[in-house]
């Protein structure tokens, strides 16, 4: 393999600093196509839910009952549960398959998976950002945005740990991440907006595809970078490769924004006639509680 100034070798390892000595460690191993598309699959559930949630909620807001306050609020503590367990699940996934860390950061002058444990703090991030969305809903002293705010920070976060995550890799591998950080940091600047701007249905559906976006792209990563099926790799040397991905990048969002546009005019359409039904059924409630009451009444004036 020859000395540590050979290109073979610092294809293999690269050099620390630790303890004040230049160590030479081995390289973390490339993820695999499952480590994008669980992520992938995380981000796409989210958003194709708040692309219901958000519209359902914008529509109902005009009548502001109670009733309908207190079942949103248990809406949103059921969906930061969720959530919560995507991101527990999501670190388990990384430290616990067969070739992960198994929990094990530094052994024997060298570091041990470091791309698992950047994926696992991605998830721990987005983990407090659910744990918060609950207690915002659950404890009344929580600050008002303090979810968003969170929320935002846990999205930064992943930003930045993937503008990290792509050094020294071919020009489409680190092409097609450098992407992704285009819906990451785009859903934290919006998120963060959100802290100021609570309810705003145009951020939360901006938000909304930026999430599918991600979850899409994800899955994009996955095929390109690590081919399932035995399918040929791409040249990842190949500037037209590059090219093609910036237009794939654009069909994504279009399919994000045609799905946020679909299920906002469905659950428009879908709105009053549940706002119909629903008072055809209070109206023949109301009806039949004043029948009882004239009975009683009657009967009460034939005992006197």
């Amino acid at each position: 393999m020859g000395s540590p100034d050979g290109q073979g070798w610092s294809r293999l390892c690269r050099p620390v600093v630790f303890g004040g000595l230049l160590k030479w460690c081995p390289r973390t191993p490339m993820a695999n196509f499952q480590g994008h598309a669980l992520p992938g699959s995380f981000f796409l559930i989210v958003g194709l839910w708040w692309s219901v949630k958000y519209p359902l909620k914008y529509f109902h807001q005009k009548g502001k009952r109670s009733q309908l306050i207190h079942y949103y609020q248990r809406l949103e503590i059921i969906e930061a549960a969720i959530r919560t367990l995507f991101s527990v699940i999501g670190i388990l996934a990384e430290q616990f398959v067969p070739d992960g860390p198994h929990v094990h950061l530094y052994h024997e002058n060298h570091w041990i998976k470091l791309m698992n444990w950047q994926h696992s703090t991605m998830y721990l991030f987005f983990a407090i950002s659910g744990i918060t969305d609950m207690l915002t809903y659950l404890v009344t002293h929580v600050p008002l945005g303090f979810d968003r705010l969170v929320m935002a920070v846990a999205a930064f976060n992943e930003g930045f740990l993937f503008y990290h995550h792509v050094h020294n890799r071919p020009p489409l591998d680190q092409y097609i991440h450098s992407l992704l950080l285009c819906a990451v940091f785009g859903g934290a600047l919006s998120i963060f907006l959100e802290v100021i701007l609570r309810d705003n249905i145009v951020l939360e559906l901006f938000r909304t595809s930026l999430v599918i976006l991600q979850g899409t792209w994800f899955w994009q990563i996955g095929f390109v970078l690590f081919p399932p099926s035995g399918a040929p790799a791409w040249d990842q040397q190949d500037h037209a490769n590059i090219m093609f991905i910036t237009m794939c990048f654009c069909w994504h969002y279009a399919a994000a924004l045609c799905i946020v546009a679909v299920n906002y005019s469905l659950v428009y359409c879908l709105v009053p006639r549940l706002k119909r039904h629903g008072g055809e059924i209070i109206g023949i409630q109301k009806l039949k509680s004043d029948h009882t009451c004239q009975k009683a009444l009657l009967s009460g004036s034939d005992e006197e």
